[in-house]
């Protein structure tokens, strides 16, 4: 029984290993039928903006918006409420598709059975 991942990170592109491990972990995990939720938290919320995941560039990496792209297309992808709001973003700021919830939904997720859950 394969069971769901929960992925947050929580940096940008101040980070850039860091936070493209992040991604690469989600859109691998759901590239290999994992049940995949990846929430964006502190500067990684920047990374939901249109554009603003390009901004991430890292030799030898696959590009971040191919990363997202994928998540958004076979998991889900959502930008944490208060880190949302401390940016005064909003879901018609991000990527479509992407939304933003809070921490009793992040909790939520990450306690549900069979979940397993990392943070970068």
């Amino acid at each position: 029984m394969a069971r769901d991942l929960v992925v947050k990170v929580t940096c940008g592109v101040e980070a850039p290993e860091r936070a493209n491990q992040g991604f690469t972990v989600a859109a691998t995990a759901a590239a290999s039928g994992v049940a995949v939720s990846l929430w964006l938290a502190g500067d990684a919320a920047w990374l939901a903006v249109p554009g603003r995941a390009a901004e991430l560039q890292l030799p030898r990496a696959t590009p971040l918006p191919d990363l997202i792209s994928t998540v958004l297309e076979l998991g889900t992808v959502t930008v944490c409420g208060q880190c949302a709001a401390r940016r005064e973003l909003t879901e018609a700021h991000l990527l479509r598709g992407v939304r933003i919830a809070g921490a009793s939904v992040f909790v939520e997720e990450s306690l549900r059975d069979g979940a397993q859950a990392l943070v970068y």
